[in-house]
């Protein structure tokens, strides 16, 4: 397997590139992201002989047709030792072997738990295995890496906690000041480790976002300092997610064949996306629904068919953070299959959003294969949220998190009778307690090990959002930390 660019090419010479090549960078050269040269289709038959696998042989069977440069015996270890019952200890319902264990509501009506990992969100499942891929591949060089990330909320705290102590590895990560909930700020400001940098931005997350564009768009710079990813723009983070679409999807039917649909609460599009491609594997999802919260510019998108990200003033602070989000990354990676992986088009509708426009796909002959690639959306607002939250615990005695509401609000209102919808879960309410309280009168309850979190002692730095600013506090600290 090979990769490509979004916008041409993955390398210097134009060629496409393996696994390990693309694993340790964020964007391609030419400020494209990295696309497989094909998706890996997956029969019928063999779909229903992964029917049974427990969630790391399953990862193994979907993971190594994309990177099968790394020797099978590696890969299955990589991913045995990030998949692990001590690990996934999954507080929510004691079922620790099943990973992502799915919880019924009502017949056909399901909540896919993601959020039982180590930050209690899902951003756990992809960052346990990266971590590992990362220290893997950085042993194999003799090298080192210098990771630069942006976080709306539980990106952080997931890279954090999957890489602190690893051999090699620096984390810099920004996030805007202020915007996130008092849990997910401490749970990464309160991480003493040597390894991790935590900035806060005086901005939103698009800001932060920007800025590791910029960094990632200096070559020099980045190549000096070795700078790689873990936001969802990296693509070994979103193949890991592909995983749990099949493992949802198995848990939610009986036989082969039958299909299923994804109600996906989506803020940097990296999560639905990876649904996107276990159907274009060929997973048997009849829709994809696109859940956006205030901030819907993917909302827009699929009702209109104009992409029109915000500017940091239009961008509204909610009670769903991770949310925040008003240019969605990965959003590049669906436009590209959109437009028959062609990626001059691609270029020529980025040099508009780049240059702070928008683009529209309404009319064109790309437009209809929105409908064919199965994707619907909806929006949700604070009140309905709030709604939302009472109504689970009301009727299922089930409390979620104010994203995990987004998603179940608009995918109720899209869901078709006769067809299994399963919700993704985003985080356990425990992060988002004003919330929960608001809605239902009484504060979520904690996991073992997060009392009094935010009580502990920070460590963080405050600047500006200025890519060169950036820069030099990473080159001074990387510095200081390779001659340590």
């Amino acid at each position: 397997m090979k990769y490509v660019s979004t916008r041409g090419s993955m390398a210097a010479d134009g060629r496409p590139q393996p696994f390990l090549q693309i694993l340790l960078g964020g964007l391609a050269p030419d400020g494209g992201l990295a696309m497989p040269e094909h998706y890996p289709r997956v029969s019928a038959g063999e779909l229903e002989s992964w029917r049974g696998l427990a969630y790391p042989d399953l990862a193994f069977a979907i993971i190594s047709r994309f990177a099968d440069d790394i020797p099978a015996a590696d890969l299955r270890r990589l991913i045995g030792r990030a998949y692990t019952p001590g690990i996934f200890c999954n507080t929510g319902t004691g079922r620790a072997a099943d990973i992502t264990p799915l919880k019924t509501l009502e017949p056909g009506l399901h909540i896919l738990e993601l959020s039982n990992g180590p930050t209690l969100a899902f951003k756990d499942i992809a960052m346990q295995l990266l971590g590992n891929l990362f220290e893997y591949a950085l042993a194999r060089s003799s090298s080192e890496l210098n990771i630069l990330g942006a976080t709306s909320g539980d990106t952080g705290s997931a890279a954090e906690y999957a890489m602190r102590g690893k051999r090699g590895i620096r984390v810099f990560m920004l996030s805007p000041e202020g915007k996130m909930s008092p849990f997910q700020t401490a749970q990464m400001f309160s991480l003493q480790d040597a390894n991790i940098f935590n900035i806060a931005v005086r901005g939103v997350f698009d800001e932060c976002q920007d800025m590791v564009k910029a960094v990632s768009n200096d070559l020099d710079f980045k190549s000096r300092y070795r700078i790689g990813t873990v936001n969802s723009i990296n693509w070994a983070r979103l193949v890991a997610q592909v995983v749990y679409y099949f493992k949802g999807y198995f848990a939610a039917t009986a036989a082969g064949g039958e299909e299923v649909s994804f109600a996906v609460p989506s803020g940097n599009f990296g999560n639905v996306c990876a649904g996107h491609v276990a159907r274009m594997m060929g997973l048997p999802i009849r829709r994809l629904i696109v859940a956006t919260n205030e901030n819907d510019v993917l909302d827009e998108f699929f009702r209109t068919g104009v992409y029109r990200p915000r500017r940091a003033a239009e961008t509204y602070s909610t009670s769903s953070p991770s949310m925040d989000i008003s240019k969605a990354s990965n959003f590049e990676r669906f436009v590209f299959d959109l437009v028959g992986r062609d990626p001059a088009a691609v270029s020529a509708l980025w040099r508009e959003v780049d240059a702070g426009g928008a683009f529209s796909l309404a009319g064109s002959p790309h437009w209809a294969k929105v409908s064919e690639f199965g994707f619907a959306s909806g929006s949700s607002s604070h009140a309905e949220r709030i709604a939302t939250i009472r109504r689970m615990h009301g009727e299922f005695g089930v409390l979620v998190d104010t994203h995990t509401a987004d998603g179940i609000k608009v995918g109720m209102e899209q869901r078709e009778a006769g067809v299994p919808l399963i919700c993704l879960e985003t985080a356990l309410p425990a992060k988002f307690a004003a919330s929960i309280e608001e809605a239902v009168g009484f504060a979520p309850p904690r996991p073992p090990g997060f009392e009094g979190i935010e009580d502990l002692p920070r460590r963080f730095s405050v600047m500006d959002a200025d890519a060169a600013q950036i820069k030099r506090y990473i080159a001074s600290h990387a510095t200081a930390a390779a001659s340590a």
